[in-house]
């Protein structure tokens, strides 16, 4: 066989075993060709579809960016138990598939990436679309994945491939070290020829570990449990991961502890539950951070502790404040200078603090805040949906009219902008996979092709639950293509496109900053002023190019009936069997209601400009309020 054959080969035979479910690690193959692959890997997966279709599919993608994004959106579907393989030319192909890696790393979710490399042989240097370096001749662009991948190697030679594979695979389902696993292959050394031993092509199963916390570790947060006054539960991605939803649930029945998600975590409690605050931190809700800001006890489940999760390290702020950090990777597990680590998986943990925390509960005056601050948070909700009957409704508005009209197990699909941001405070999830905002890397351009991962995650696993992409003009801009690959494949997702003429999200933040929304508006350019702050909107008409894709369009027209037809819209939607794309204008200055988050975004300590120096002011109070977070701490 050639290497190429052989790793296509190989990939068709891995399978992922968690208990009872056993499913393909990797259930296909995306791919665009070009001269450094179409031979090796192009060739190989022709093969298998002459000889064995169902074996190893192949589907086109439109870009070499977006094929990572659908297999982390397909990854993120099924709890890392499975995703795809992407492959790409040498040169400016493979090097398109830089922000998906950084992306799938970033979010600890699992990505195969085979990106081709110029020839191993070097017989013909330089070959097309080859980078040379005079201090490093043997380095190409794919060196550019080692920082951004969780494994990185290159099959120099045919004999290394077993041995490379082999090792990809067990990063690639390591639930502690999972992200972007790469590996390059020389453009040469894909068709070269090898004897492949049997074994390396027999079906091979991965069984996931899920490890048990220590016996210590697990008495040491009992007794820090017990011994607090006003414990709150931080909910990760890492709880969806590792299924421990009805776990966490049981928890905190049990004990009365209140839950608060990230942006990765929603849906690990579902909106109405009673122990639930909604999101915590920069974005999230009042009810979350005026009980995080009082906790003497935070229970980190699953959790990276990003900005945006500890508002930039202000919305902890009891003086003795502990962490007992559950994390299946240490390097989550330490942070915040805890003493109180719990190196396991979430639900094997969760299970063991059930069985062993009889006794503990909140006090009733305690209880009876959360209850107060929920019903407080869950009127702010109720009042930011209410529509308003303007030509032009906020962003709050339309998402309270999407939720409306969606199912309970519609997933919503986001990743930058304000949306984000919205979502967090305001959607309210239930189901466990409801919700998919990718907010590690907040990557614009991830909605479509993210959501059309999320749809094939679905489907693969029988389910025919609708995917809702809310996207704004400014992320939909970066990269819209996929689309054709919804049409050209027959995968339906519901496309909501909310027009802002510009940069929302960033609009809002460049005025909290002092800059005046500079360089966030979609408008023509000033020769004179040499800006782009004229008040008149670009003519662009993005419902006319995504019809041009082929695929169906429903354009909200503005006026005092504007969300009313959206929700038609989404219903209409709904009823097909066809995407669909919703194009509907908003007023990007309405905003949802505040939570009383803050992020840290420095603002320049000298100006010229009023409006930057009355920023700074205001900055300089609100960084007041951070904290080293390092540990047990005590006022002097």
């Amino acid at each position: 066989m050639t290497v190429a054959q052989a790793l296509i080969h190989f990939l068709a035979n891995q399978y992922t075993v968690d208990g009872d479910h056993r499913e393909r690690t990797i259930p296909g193959v995306f791919g665009i060709f070009g001269h450094g692959n179409v031979a090796g890997i192009g060739q190989a997966l022709k093969q298998v579809n002459v000889d064995s279709p169902a074996s190893m599919p192949y589907y086109q993608a439109r870009n070499e960016q977006a094929m990572v994004h659908q297999s982390v959106g397909y990854a993120r579907m099924h709890r890392r138990l499975a995703t795809f393989a992407s492959t790409a030319s040498v040169g400016p192909g493979a090097t398109n598939m830089l922000t998906g890696a950084a992306l799938a790393t970033t979010n600890r979710l699992p990505a195969l990436l085979l990106p081709s490399d110029t020839f191993a042989t070097r017989v013909a240097d330089p070959v097309l679309q080859q980078l040379e370096q005079p201090h490093d001749i043997g380095l190409t662009v794919n060196d550019a994945f080692r920082p951004l991948s969780k494994f990185f190697d290159r099959v120099q030679r045919p004999e290394q491939l077993y041995s490379i594979a082999l090792g990809a695979m067990r990063v690639l389902l390591d639930p502690a070290d999972t992200g972007a696993v790469t590996i390059a292959l020389p453009e040469d050394v894909q068709a070269e020829t090898l004897d492949v031993p049997a074994a390396f092509l027999e079906e091979r199963e991965w069984y996931l570990r899920r490890p048990l916390p220590e016996r210590l570790a697990l008495a040491r947060a009992i007794e820090a449990l017990r011994d607090a006054r006003r414990p709150l539960i931080v909910a990760g991605g890492g709880v969806l991961y590792s299924g421990a939803e009805k776990a966490l649930q049981a928890f905190a029945e049990k004990t009365g502890i209140p839950v608060a998600t990230t942006q990765a975590g929603g849906g690990a409690l579902a909106w109405n539950h009673p122990q639930y605050l909604g999101g915590i931190g920069a974005t999230g809700t009042t009810a979350a951070n005026r009980l995080a800001a009082e906790a003497d006890l935070i229970i980190g489940i699953g959790t990276r502790y990003s900005d945006f999760t500890t508002a930039s390290r202000t919305v902890f702020q009891d003086p003795g404040v502990r962490f007992v950090n559950i994390n299946v990777a240490p390097f989550d597990a330490y942070k915040h200078g805890t003493q109180l680590p719990v190196i396991a998986d979430a639900r094997e943990a969760l299970d063991e603090l059930l069985a062993h925390t009889d006794g503990v509960a909140v006090t009733a005056d305690y209880a009876s805040l959360i209850r107060r601050e929920k019903a407080e948070w869950d009127a702010s909700v109720d009042a930011a949906f209410a529509p308003s009957g303007l030509d032009r409704p906020g962003q709050p508005e339309i998402i309270g009219a999407v939720q409306s009209a969606s199912d309970p197990a519609d997933v919503i699909v986001q990743a930058a902008g304000s949306l984000p941001g919205d979502l967090h405070k305001l959607w309210r999830v239930r189901d466990p996979l409801g919700y998919h905002v990718e907010y590690a890397f907040s990557c614009m351009g991830y909605e479509i092709a993210g959501g059309l991962g999320v749809k094939r995650g679905a489907l693969a696993d029988g389910s025919d639950r609708d995917v809702i992409v809310m996207v704004g003009d400014g992320s939909y801009l970066m990269l819209n293509s996929e689309l054709v690959t919804a049409v050209a494949e027959g995968i339906k997702i519901i496309v909501v496109l909310i027009q802002n003429h510009g940069y929302a999200s960033i609009g809002h933040l460049s005025e909290t900053v002092g800059s005046e929304r500079f360089g966030t508006l979609y408008r023509h350019y000033d020769p004179e002023a040499r800006n782009f702050q004229s008040e008149q909107p670009l003519p662009v008409d993005l419902a006319m190019n995504a019809r041009s894709y082929g695929i169906d369009v429903i354009e909200v027209e503005p006026g005092a009936g504007a969300i009313d037809d959206l929700g038609r819209a989404i219903r209409t939607a709904k009823a097909s069997t066809r995407s669909t794309f919703i194009h509907i204008n908003s007023d990007p200055r309405i905003y949802g209601p505040d939570g009383g988050g803050w992020w840290d975004v420095p603002v320049a300590e000298v100006s010229t400009l009023p409006s930057t120096r009355n920023a700074r002011v205001e900055y300089e109070t609100l960084r007041a309020a951070q904290r080293p977070l390092l540990g047990e701490e005590h006022t002097p």
